[in-house]
């Protein structure tokens, strides 16, 4: 496992130097789960930090009451601990550790308290974040990720399966959501992050989760939901109907589940980020809804649920096979209703894999 988070930091330095960067600065979250396998308790005002670099065996700076976790980490055979004690500078220890004049990407969720500590005590260094100067950093996932994420998905998907044989009508979105999110439990999420139960009008905001409205009969419903599984994430979308559609539901559900499908099969190595976006969007304002696709068409998803790649306009970037993300078009009609399908797909080495497989059709649900 230690062979396994070196390589990781070896690329990272890599990508840095191909960006004109000194290195990387490591804060807790994400970035630092990727790289060590460290996840501290407690996240407090006591600076964490990973440091990597060319020059430099990789270092993490810990507080040394957190040192024995720190050591059992997966991959703190891969790093030097450096501890510091309460009532000594932190950033005294942390700048000895860095080119005075270096320039370094830093965790995107890193304190601006040991952010501006860094630059009081290195004056001439300069920070940039990670997001923006090495957006792929975790983009491409490895063998174990993309299983980690399928698992996920099926366990999102065997939730929707049974959220689907629940009753709708008469109870409001909150309880319908408060049963998704323990179908998510019970499939071995352990963290939920969101359920959105959009019905009727509600549908129509992207963003809804879940009130108190009561779910009545000829109501559409989005239901989008997701959270953690072994440390990845879920996020998938289905819309379902209580009873019988109306002929203008059913189109704007259609013309959805081809944006969707279409999206889906321009996935392959090489193609621009944007051009998925691009296909979905086509589909939707050729049928007449554009005005009514609010969003970009997908993100990408990890160890958190939204992080690079991005399907939306301008991101000229390239797939890459292991890249994971969500293609998720939507049609969104303000005070009448909303109808989005979103799957979570792994780029292949010939094209796209689904990692959702839960049904496209429009489900009657009571």
């Amino acid at each position: 496992m230690t062979a396994h988070f070196r390589r990781r930091m070896e690329r990272a330095v890599a990508q840095a130097a191909d960006a004109g960067l000194t290195g990387l600065l490591i804060t807790p979250g994400p970035d630092l789960i990727y790289f060590t396998g460290y996840r501290p308790t407690a996240i407090t005002e006591r600076i964490t930090m990973l440091v990597l670099d060319a020059d430099h065996d990789p270092h993490l700076i810990v507080p040394v009451l957190e040192r024995p976790d720190a050591v059992k980490a997966a991959g703190a055979g891969a790093v030097t601990i450096t501890d510091w004690a309460d009532g000594t500078d932190p950033y005294a220890a942390a700048a000895g550790l860095l080119d005075p004049k270096g320039r370094y990407a830093v965790s995107d969720n890193a304190w601006a308290l040991h952010l501006l500590g860094l630059q009081e005590a290195l004056p001439g260094s300069a920070y940039t974040s990670m997001t923006g100067s090495l957006p792929m950093l975790r983009a491409v996932k490895d063998t174990d990720e993309v299983d980690r994420l399928a698992a996920a998905g099926a366990a999102a998907d065997a939730a929707y399966e049974q959220i689907v044989g629940v009753r709708f009508a008469g109870r409001t979105e909150h309880q319908v959501g408060t049963d998704l999110a323990a179908l998510l439990v019970a499939h071995g999420h352990s963290q939920v992050d969101f359920t959105v139960v959009g019905s009727g009008p509600n549908g129509a905001n992207p963003h809804h989760e879940m009130g108190e409205r009561v779910i009545a009969d000829g109501d559409m419903v989005v239901l989008d939901f997701g959270g953690l599984k072994d440390g990845y994430g879920s996020d998938t979308t289905r819309t379902v109907h209580v009873g019988e559609p109306t002929s203008l539901e059913r189109e704007v559900f259609d013309v959805v589940r081809e944006a969707q499908q279409a999206a889906f099969e321009a996935v392959r190595p090489g193609v621009p980020c944007e051009e998925i976006d691009r296909v979905a969007r086509d589909v939707i304002t050729r049928a007449g809804y554009g005005e009514y696709f609010i969003h970009r068409t997908g993100h990408g998803i990890g160890l958190t649920t939204h992080e690079p790649p991005y399907l939306v306009a301008g991101e000229r970037r390239p797939l890459v096979p292991g890249m994971c993300f969500s293609i998720e078009p939507g049609i969104y009609l303000p005070g009448r209703f909303g109808v989005r399908i979103e799957d979570i797909v792994t780029v292949t080495a010939d094209g796209g894999r689904r990692l959702n497989n839960t049904s496209h059709d429009l489900h009657i649900v009571a």
